[in-house]
């Protein structure tokens, strides 16, 4: 029997799958892409809604949200509000924006623009507008509805510092950004402004930066320091600016008195007055004020509130109102002119002080005190209030209206020069032009008819023949006199001859018959007998003269001789 054959041992397949390595591509995708979205989540912040009047310049999922150049948002939709009034814009911000997103937080358009004098946002003309968040440092609450601002903060960085509140009347040319001074330095910037109560005033937000901060005390004064000063002097025209700034965009400028350095410090937010000007911030440290009132004759153009009162050329007060009104009992016009005094300005007044305002002025008024209109500027016409003392002004007395001092005025330089100038002309006037112009007419024809008369001609005729003929007796007296002249030195010479033998004989007179001489004493004598005899003669003659037998019978009443 044959061998069966030995089986053969079969094969066994086995299949393996293996993963094809073109799936390593969508792998690798699908790790980046659970990654991308794993890190775009875990960086994914709030959703927050900023609302601004309109969206101009933003892009929907292009225009970014950027604090400091760094974004920290998109903006992912902008939508009309359902009143039509605004725009919402919805912007997705990072995670790391999230402590940013609190009550006070600000938000702006950046776009090119010109505000407080600076060019910002000139960028954006080829990037494109963003959205900027200005973050506060203080804590507040978490928001994610913001109201964004139409026009950026001033300060839009944290800036260290305090911020004051000033009153003032009006603002003038102070904008958001003017600059602050102190001492012509450049330390802070105005924020803006609200209306007070009422809209009586005006409440400026001034920031100074630190460590200007801190020249700021209790007893600091600000004043507007906007625009250009000018002031003419004696020293020519002088043009006073703090700045260029200050001139375009106004400015605010502050100091504190050298005896107020000691006092304390300002807080923030602390309200002080605005002045008007330098020279009104310096008037604020006068407390005292003495109230006058004067009435002057004539027109007071030119004077105007703020006009300076002066006395003796010093400023010691300022105009406060010029009216016009009308006096019921002199049925009339006037113009009452009130004007504020500050006694403090006068050194060593304060033995003045103790008398009081309406003593101290009366007896300054009685030494000739009078309020007088003077010229401050010649070249714009402005006026003041000149107190000039006038020794012949008569005597008058002070009295008092509605609280003020009534002042005695007197009549202007000028006023007084343009008096005499009217008075002269008035005389000029009343003089008879005429009647002189016909008197010298006519007393010119009288002469004109003795010049041409005929008897002024025979006249000057005979004068001329008179002349000759004196002319021709001293040409002949000039030959007489020649000899005569010829023999004048011999007579001169006999001439001193006799006086000297005159001398002579008046010294030898002088000698025998002077007063020493005693012919002179028997003369004396003689004359002394004499007088005795002139005597005796006289009352022989009276007795004769009474009784004319007293020479035969003797005198009556007596014994016979």
């Amino acid at each position: 029997m044959p061998e069966s054959p030995t089986p053969l041992p079969s094969a066994r397949v086995e299949r393996r799958r293996r993963v094809s390595a073109i799936w390593i591509i969508p792998a690798v995708t699908l790790v980046i892409a659970i990654w991308l979205a794993w890190n775009t989540l875990s960086k994914r912040g709030p959703l927050i809604t900023i609302t601004f009047d309109s969206a101009e310049g933003l892009t929907a999922g292009q225009s970014q949200v950027r604090y400091k150049d760094i974004p920290l948002g998109t903006v992912d939709s902008i939508t009309l509000a359902p009143d039509y009034s605004h725009v919402i814009v919805a912007a997705r911000m990072n995670r790391d924006a999230t402590r940013l997103l609190t009550d006070k937080a600000r938000f702006w358009v950046v776009k090119p623009r010109l505000s407080a004098g600076n060019l910002s946002g000139f960028e954006t003309i080829l990037s494109g507008s963003y959205i900027a968040i200005l973050p506060s440092t203080q804590r507040g609450e978490a928001r994610r509805h913001f109201a964004g601002l139409e026009n950026p903060p001033v300060l839009q960085t944290n800036v260290p510092g305090r911020t004051f509140l000033l009153q003032a009347d009006r603002v003038g040319s102070l904008n958001p950004g003017s600059p602050i001074f102190y001492r012509g330095l450049d330390v802070g910037t105005v924020l803006g402004w609200d209306l007070g109560h009422m809209a009586e005033s005006v409440t400026v937000h001034a920031f100074v930066r630190a460590p200007f901060d801190d020249y700021v005390h209790r007893s600091s004064r600000f004043w507007n320091a906007s625009g250009v000063s000018l002031s003419l002097g004696a020293g020519g025209v002088r043009l006073n600016v703090e700045s260029l700034r200050a001139v375009l965009l106004g400015g605010i400028a502050f100091d504190t008195p050298p005896d107020a350095g000691n006092t304390p410090l300002a807080s923030a937010n602390e309200t002080f007055p605005l002045y008007a000007s330098l020279e009104a911030a310096n008037s604020s440290q006068y407390s005292r004020h003495v109230e006058a009132v004067a009435y002057f004759p004539g027109a007071v153009s030119g004077l105007a509130p703020g006009a300076p009162v002066t006395i003796l050329g010093i400023r010691i007060g300022e105009v406060t109102s010029v009216d016009l009104r009308y006096n019921r009992q002199k049925d009339m016009l006037e113009v009452p002119v009130r004007f504020t005094i500050e006694p403090q300005r006068i050194a060593l007044s304060e033995a003045m002080a103790k008398r009081g305002p309406l003593q101290n002025a009366q007896i300054l008024v009685n030494h000739g005190l009078r309020a007088q209109l003077a010229t401050a500027n010649l070249l714009t016409g402005q006026q003041e209030i000149a107190l000039v003392f006038d020794r012949n002004a008569p005597p008058a007395t002070v009295t008092v209206e509605d609280g003020a001092l009534v002042i005695p005025t007197a009549p202007g330089a000028f006023s007084g020069i343009t008096q005499s100038a009217a008075a002269l002309l008035d005389k000029i006037n009343h003089m008879p032009f005429q009647e002189i112009g016909d008197n010298l007419n006519a007393t010119l024809v009288g002469l004109n008819k003795l010049a041409n008369s005929a008897a002024l001609r025979d006249s000057l005729t005979a004068l001329k023949t008179t002349l000759a003929d004196a002319q021709n007796a001293i040409g002949k007296l000039d030959q007489g006199a020649g000899p005569a002249l010829a023999g004048l030195p011999a007579i001169t010479n006999d001439l001193r001859s006799l006086l000297a033998r005159t001398s002579v004989l008046v010294a030898s007179v002088e000698t025998s018959y002077g007063g020493n001489s005693k012919f002179y004493r028997d003369l004396d004598r003689l004359l002394l007998q004499t007088n005795d005899l002139m005597q005796s003669i006289r009352a022989l003659s009276d007795l004769l003269a009474q009784q004319p037998n007293a020479l035969i019978r003797g005198r009556s009443g007596g014994p016979q001789q």
